[in-house]
C-alpha cells in the first residue's frame, strides 16, 4: 500500500485541482439549512462508513448507531472496516484517477492528521458542510478551537468532530512500582525493569504517537514540529530521539528487536504479566478493561507530568460520495448528546465527547453521569499533534534504522 505522502503527490499529479477543496460533485447538493427536507431525501439511502476496526467495543457501538439511524430514519448504515484509514484515501484517490466524480464508495469516513491532509491538500473532500449540523453548536467551537483544527490544519467546515482522545500510559501498581513520570524518565526506570515495557510499532497509529511524545519531549526547538517538515532540520531536531531510542531498545520487551502491532496486543501483554507498563490513547479502554477483568484490578493511568498528546477525530465525506445527505444526517447523529454520551460510557466504549457540556441541558448532561465516566484532563496537559507531515517522516526515519535489526 502507498504511504500517504505517495498518495499525496499521486492525487497533485492527477488532480487539476490540487490545493483547491471540491465543494460539489453530481447533483443538487444537500441543505442542511432545510434539515427536515434533508431527513426526508436521505431516508432509503445507503452510507457506507469507512471506519478503523481494530477494537471490538468500537465495532459494537457502529453496530448500535447503524441499528439507531436505520430505525429512526430509515438510513442504512454499513460499517466498512478498517485496518489503516489509508486504505480508504487510496480508494478516493484511485477513483478520481479513473474519472469516478460521482459514484464514490465510500460515503463518509473517520480521518484525522496526515490523512484528512492529504485528502484535504488533493481537492478530495466534499464541503464545507461540517458547521452546519444542528448538532455541531453543542461543540461550542468559538471557545473549543481543538474542533476546528486537525494536526495544525484548519478543517474549514470539511469534517465533523467525532471523538477527543488523549495518550494516556498505565502500570500494574503490583509490580511496577512507582511510574516514569516523564520519557526521559523512561530510560532509568526501563533498565530497572527489563523487558516491562515496549511501545507498538511504527506506523501503527500508536506507535507513531510514541515517537511524537518523545520528540516533543526531547527536541530542543518543540515549536518547530508545528511547521511543515521540509522547514526543518529534519536530522538535527530528531537526533536526540534516535539517541533516546538507541539507549532504550536493549530494555524493552524482547529487547527491542520486535514490537507489538496495536494498543490491543500492549494491553495483552500487560495483563499477561509480560509487561507492567504500557500506553493507550482511549483512558476509558483501561476502567473498562479492569471492570470485564481484562486487566488486573492494581492497574493505574496516569499522564506523564509535562502532559500528552491529544487531538481529535473526524468525520468526512469525499468529494465523490453517492449518499452525501444520508452521510450528513449520520454525522449528526453521532455528534448527538445521545450518541455521544454512549460512546464516552467505559461500559461501551470508553471513548471521551467533543461536546461541551455547557452548550447542554440538564437532561443531557446527566447522559454523561455515569459509573466509571472518565476523569476530566487537567488543563494545560494536552499536548498539541505536530503538523502531519511529521508523520511520514519520522515512520520512514524509524523504519529504516530499527526494521531488521
Amino acid at each position: 500500500m502507498l504511504s500517504v505522502r505517495a498518495l499525496l503527490k499521486l492525487a497533485c499529479g492527477v488532480s487539476a485541482c490540487c490545493g483547491l477543496i471540491i465543494s460539489t460533485a453530481g447533483a443538487t447538493p444537500p441543505n442542511p439549512a432545510d434539515w427536515p427536507a434533508l431527513e426526508r431525501e436521505a431516508r432509503g439511502q445507503a452510507v457506507y462508513f469507512n471506519a478503523w476496526a481494530g477494537e471490538q467495543k468500537t465495532n459494537d457501538y457502529i453496530a448500535w448507531a447503524a441499528a439507531q439511524v436505520e430505525q429512526r430514519y430509515g438510513v442504512h448504515l454499513i460499517h466498512v472496516k478498517l485496518a489503516d484509514t489509508a486504505v480508504a484515501v487510496s480508494r478516493v484517490l484511485a477513483e478520481k484517477q479513473a474519472g469516478n466524480d460521482d459514484n464514490g464508495a465510500v460515503d463518509l469516513l473517520w480521518i484525522n492528521g496526515e490523512n484528512f491532509a492529504a485528502l484535504k491538500h488533493a481537492g478530495l473532500l466534499y464541503g464545507p458542510w461540517a458547521e452546519q449540523l444542528p448538532n455541531f453548536r453543542l461543540t461550542d467551537a468559538d471557545n473549543h478551537p481543538a474542533v476546528r483544527t486537525d494536526f495544525t490544519v484548519p478543517v474549514e467546515g470539511y469534517e465533523a468532530p467525532w471523538s477527543k482522545a488523549q495518550l494516556v500510559f498505565y502500570y500494574d501498581a503490583a509490580v511496577a512500582g512507582e511510574p516514569p513520570r516523564s520519557i526521559a524518565a523512561l530510560l532509568p526506570w526501563a533498565k530497572q525493569h527489563r523487558g516491562q515495557f515496549s511501545y507498538a510499532r511504527p506506523p501503527q497509529f500508536l506507535g507513531t504517537t510514541f515517537l511524537k511524545q518523545a520528540l516533543l519531549e526531547l527536541t530542543s526547538d518543540r515549536q518547530a514540529l508545528y511547521a511543515p517538515v521540509e522547514q526543518a532540520d529534519f536530522a538535527a531536531l530528531t537526533a536526540p530521539l534516535w539517541a533516546y531510542l538507541d539507549a532504550l531498545h536493549p530494555y524493552l520487551w524482547r529487547s527491542g528487536r520486535a514490537f507489538p502491532d496495536s494498543g490491543p496486543a500492549l494491553r495483552r501483554l500487560l495483563a499477561d504479566g509480560e509487561l507492567s507498563l504500557a500506553y493507550t490513547f482511549n483512558a476509558g479502554e483501561i476502567a473498562s478493561a479492569i471492570a470485564s477483568r481484562e486487566l488486573p484490578a492494581s492497574v493505574r493511568p496516569y499522564l506523564l507530568d509535562a502532559g500528552t498528546i491529544g487531538n481529535v477525530s473526524f468525520l468526512a465525506i469525499p468529494f465523490n460520495a453517492r449518499h452525501k445527505t444520508a452521510a450528513m444526517l449520520v454525522a449528526n447523529f453521532l455528534l448527538s448528546p445521545e450518541a455521544q454520551a454512549r460512546k464516552q460510557d467505559p461500559r461501551v466504549w470508553g471513548s471521551a465527547t467533543v461536546l461541551s457540556m455547557g452548550q447542554l441541558d440538564a437532561a443531557d448532561r446527566a447522559r454523561f453521569a455515569l459509573p466509571g465516566a472518565l476523569p476530566v484532563t487537567a488543563p494545560g496537559r494536552v499536548l498539541a499533534e505536530p503538523h502531519p507531515s511529521w508523520v511520514a517522516a519520522l515512520e520512514q526515519a524509524w523504519l529504516q534504522r530499527y526494521v531488521g535489526r
